[in-house]
Order: C-alpha cells, then sequence, then structure tokens
C-alpha cells in the first residue's frame, strides 16, 4: 500500500533568544491560530545557544505528543543566524517567522496567510499599539529616521511576525541584525512586500529597557542596508560624493590661506586651519580612491550579480504557435562552435 505524503504549506518558525515568554502558553496560542487557518503546517524551534530552561520546555511539549522539530546551536549565534539554519532546514512553500514571546494574537495569523497570496512578503503591524509615551516617541523617530534615508514607509520594523515565500529567502542572506530590516531587503530585491494591521497580544510588553549601545546598533544597521540598498553596485556615487566634498571643503580652505598669506601677509605657522585642510584633502583623495576600488571589484563581478527580479513573461502567440525570427536558408545559418554548418537542418521548431 503506498503512502501519501501531504505536503507542508506553511513552516512556522520561532527562534529563541534572549527574550522569551513561556513556550508552553506560547506554542498553544500559535498552535490555534494555525489549525484554524486549515494549512498543513510544521513549528521550528530554534535555540539560539544553551539555553536549559526553554529546551526543557520544548521536550516537554514532545513528550505530550507535539510534533514540532527543534533545532540548537551550539552557542548564540543571533536571531538573524538563527533564522537562516531555520530558513534551511524548512521544507514549507511558505516560512512564517514568529517570535518566542507574545506580540500577537494566534487568531490574526489566518490574516496574514490570506494577505500572503497577493505578495512576497507580508509584515505585520501591530494596531492600535499599546506602550507608554517614550516607547511610542521611539518607535515613530526609529521608523521616520529610517523613511528619510532609506525611503522605507513601514511603520512597526519590531514586530517578528512575518510571511515570505520560500524564493525570498532563498534569495536573502542576513547576518547581524539584519533580521529586523528583513522586509527592506526584500524590498530592495524586487520583491513584494505589504504591511497589515494585526491585534497586538495583551500580553506584549517589554519590562526591560534597552542599552545605549542597543540605539547605536540599531543605527549602524540603518546605515548598512542604507548602504546595500543603494549603492551594493555603484559605490563610487557614495565615496566620491563624501570624498568630492571633503575635498572641496579642504580646497577652499587652503584657498583661503594662501590669500591670507599673499595678499594680506598673513603668516602661515602656528596656524592649525593648515594642518586640518591638508588633512582634508588627502582623507578627500583617499575617499575617492576607495571608491574607485569598489567599481573595479563590482565591474569584474558584475555578471554574476543578479538583483533584479522577473515578475512575468508574457510571450507573443499567433494562431496558437509562438512567434519566432523568419526563417532563414539552412546555408545562411551561422556556423557552430566545435564544427561546420549543418546544410541539412531545419529552422523550423
Amino acid at each position: 500500500m503506498q503512502t501519501t505524503i501531504t505536503p507542508i504549506e506553511v513552516s512556522a518558525i520561532i527562534p529563541v533568544g534572549t527574550r522569551t515568554d513561556n513556550l508552553l502558553d506560547l506554542h498553544a496560542n500559535y498552535k490555534r491560530g494555525l489549525d484554524a487557518c486549515g494549512v498543513t503546517y510544521e513549528m521550528i524551534y530554534v535555540i539560539d545557544g544553551t539555553r536549559v530552561g526553554e529546551r526543557e520546555q520544548l521536550m516537554a511539549l514532545r513528550r505530550q505528543g507535539e510534533r514540532l522539530k527543534i533545532i540548537q546551536l551550539t552557542k548564540a549565534f543571533g536571531e538573524a543566524t538563527a533564522l537562516m539554519v531555520a530558513f534551511a532546514n524548512a521544507v514549507g512553500a511558505r516560512l512564517m517567522t514568529l517570535p518566542a514571546y507574545f506580540q500577537i494574537e494566534g487568531q490574526e495569523i489566518a490574516k496574514m496567510l490570506a494577505a500572503s497570496g497577493s505578495a512576497d512578503v507580508v509584515v505585520a503591524r501591530r494596531w492600535p499599539r499599546r506602550g507608554s509615551r517614550f516607547e511610542r516617541f521611539r518607535r515613530g523617530a526609529f521608523h521616520t529616521v529610517l523613511r528619510l534615508i532609506i525611503g522605507a514607509g513601514f511603520r512597526d520594523l519590531g514586530c517578528g511576525v512575518r510571511i515570505l515565500r520560500r524564493a525570498v529567502a532563498e534569495e536573502l542572506t542576513i547576518y547581524g541584525d539584519q533580521h529586523r530590516l528583513l522586509p527592506v531587503l526584500a524590498s530592495r530585491h524586487g520583491f513584494t512586500v505589504i504591511e497589515i494591521d494585526v491585534a497586538q497580544s495583551p500580553r506584549d510588553r517589554f519590562r526591560g529597557r534597552y542599552r545605549p549601545r542597543e540605539y547605536l546598533h540599531r543605527a549602524l544597521d540603518v546605515f548598512t542596508v542604507f548602504f546595500l540598498a543603494r549603492f551594493t553596485k555603484k559605490p563610487l556615487r557614495f565615496f566620491g560624493m563624501v570624498g568630492s566634498i571633503t575635498v572641496g571643503v579642504g580646497g577652499a580652505m587652503i584657498a583661503i590661506l594662501v590669500v591670507q598669506r599673499l595678499l594680506f601677509d598673513v603668516p602661515l605657522a602656528d596656524r592649525p586651519a593648515l594642518l586640518l585642510s591638508s588633512l582634508l584633502l588627502v582623507l578627500g583623495v583617499q575617499l575617492f580612491a576607495l571608491g574607485l576600488l569598489g567599481e573595479l571589484i563590482i565591474f569584474s563581478h558584475a555578471k554574476d550579480i543578479k538583483d533584479y527580479k522577473v515578475a512575468h513573461i508574457i510571450e507573443a502567440v499567433d494562431n496558437g504557435r509562438r512567434d519566432a525570427a523568419p526563417v532563414r536558408p539552412p546555408a545562411a545559418e551561422p556556423e557552430r562552435l566545435g564544427g561546420t554548418p549543418r546544410a541539412g537542418a531545419s529552422s523550423l521548431p
């Protein structure tokens, strides 16, 4: 008797890191939401490092008969690495990332899956959003800066609930803390990204506080994605622009010093402006040279870089036949490499 294997439609991925809630309650919440969707799914937990308590909770779920996959990393590599490992081990056609703590209600998963039919990436926005006045200010400032620098109009990139097609996971490579900006990278690669409103969980409460270095890390992440999104294949435009401004400022300062020395007999000795202008000139030339080196590297690897996506190919047909180029006589067929023209070959498909 042959057994039919039902394909997995959705792979739910939960990276277990530094911030976690009770995984027993969380698993039940997510499972109810997935069961209500009527799709075949698998649940994958990636334990980022040696987290004994969280591992025991997941093993208890397995002993209760829950069908879930547990992947444990040898040490804490970060959430981006945990997601990449889960993407490589998932088998579903669509991949859903879920945080290891309460952010949305489980029944909102159905709304996310329904929206994923018309987009490559679906991003959840918790709305209406609760939180203190400072939290609202911090979120608004972050997304405003992101919109001004990158041009991304997302409103809740801190939400870890997302659905993406397998092609997106296979195309994108994230590292560090870039998992938060995954929708921005997907949009840059030409994928369709939409953001929908979902109900925030009443248990979505961050009780700690962010250290100052966390804000610095987020600023550096935004700058990294800004460079990747706009100057990956044209580094000279970035370094050349900054270098030209630096050279211009340094050149103007030196010109002023020269005029003062020649026309107004102002001595150049013991003037810090001379040293500063010289440093600006040297720095500008170095930045420009760095951009040129980047352009040479991109030029040498341009044939291997494919940063576009083909949405559709619509071919012309005529009476049920594909349009073809005019048929040439067999004798006019160009010579093929390693052989002679095929005198008796037909040009028709």
